[in-house]
């Protein structure tokens, strides 16, 4: 977290009403209060963690922590609505140096050559109370294939540490890896990576 993103945390924690209540939540869990505009991901609390079977043996989990993200959202009409997302690929992280440069390298994702994967929404629909399914296109490695995600919506309100009105939502989907050109020791190591995404992003004057 930023220097200045610490400050307001403190100077906001000071500003906290003693004795609040945890039952007077000043945030909404009905999407359709949610305010119209377009929102930008906060990008210090968006990560996307995926997860992929190492040899049958256990499952590796790893982030891609750069992640950028721009949310056009009409909750009176999803269909107005669009999501785009960059994905810094040498942003990945795994706790293992040696490992991230196997990861970057032309054997896996090639970040060389191909530094970012991109992803543009073609369209949204709503299929629950609080659930919407998103369609779009990923673009990883140079290949570009229709991919889904189901989104949950957390909650939205004003941010009471860095007073902005702010929506969070987390979303998963599946990717056959090889499908997109990263294909190095399937099946050992499994074809089928899970993606979970969280995502808090912040209402654009």
């Amino acid at each position: 977290m930023k220097t200045h993103k610490i400050l307001a945390l403190i100077l906001g924690l000071a500003a906290l009403p003693a004795g609040a209540s945890a039952g007077q939540s000043p945030f909404s869990y009905n999407p359709a209060t949610v305010k119209a505009g377009t929102y930008a991901l906060d990008s210090d609390h968006g990560k996307i963690t995926w997860a992929v079977s190492h040899f049958g043996f256990s499952t590796y989990i790893g982030q891609f922590a750069g992640v950028t993200s721009t949310l056009k959202l009409d909750p009176q009409d999803l269909g107005d609505s669009k999501l785009t997302a960059k994905i810094v690929i040498d942003s990945i992280g795994t706790l293992d140096p040696a490992l991230n440069n196997m990861l970057e390298s032309p054997k896996f994702f090639d970040a060389a050559a191909y530094p970012v994967a991109t992803f543009v929404s073609t369209k949204i629909v709503r299929t629950g109370s609080k659930t919407a399914q998103v369609t779009g296109n990923l673009t990883l490695r140079g290949v570009t294939k229709p991919v889904v995600m189901n989104v949950v919506f957390n909650q939205a309100g004003m941010n009471p540490i860095m007073n902005f009105y702010e929506v969070g939502f987390q979303g998963h989907m599946t990717l056959i890896r090889s499908e997109f050109g990263v294909s190095a020791f399937v099946p050992y190591i499994g074809d089928k990576v899970t993606l979970n995404l969280e995502g808090e992003f912040h209402l654009q004057p």
